[in-house]
């Protein structure tokens, strides 16, 4: 019996744990398909000398992760047609990232970084 409830206690203390790390993991991924977005839309600009008719169809970084059924964040891009000399991108989580407490997270084409949530950008953007 108390085997039983050392598992116990040991369990309900790594359960959280591991939840945090596997969601902050997912997280970092959907920060570096969003920098790989970034760098698309940098090569797309040096090509046509604006952002406007840049899309991320096509381009591979739409999701996170980038292949596989489960998808846990859609990478988007803003409206590039009204301002053609910057961009934003949003990382919107999905299923299970949903409980993220950093939110949807953004990132514009100065480099500025954000989330949706209370956290703050340091604790999101690690």
């Amino acid at each position: 019996m108390i085997v039983v409830a050392i598992v116990a206690i040991l369990a309900a203390i790594a359960y959280p744990s591991y939840t945090s790390h596997m969601l902050k993991g997912r997280r970092a991924d959907a920060e570096t398909v969003m920098y790989e977005a970034a760098q698309y839309l940098q090569r797309f600009y040096a090509a046509n000398n604006t952002y406007a008719g840049a899309s991320l169809s096509g381009s591979g970084v739409s999701q996170s992760p980038k292949s596989g059924d489960v998808v846990y964040y859609e990478i988007t891009l803003g409206d590039v047609a009204n301002s053609a000399q910057d961009y934003s991108l949003q990382a919107e989580p999905k299923g299970v990232q949903l409980s993220d407490p950093c939110g949807t997270l953004t990132l514009s084409s100065t480099g500025q970084k954000g989330q949706s949530a209370d956290a703050t950008v340091a604790k999101c953007w690690q």
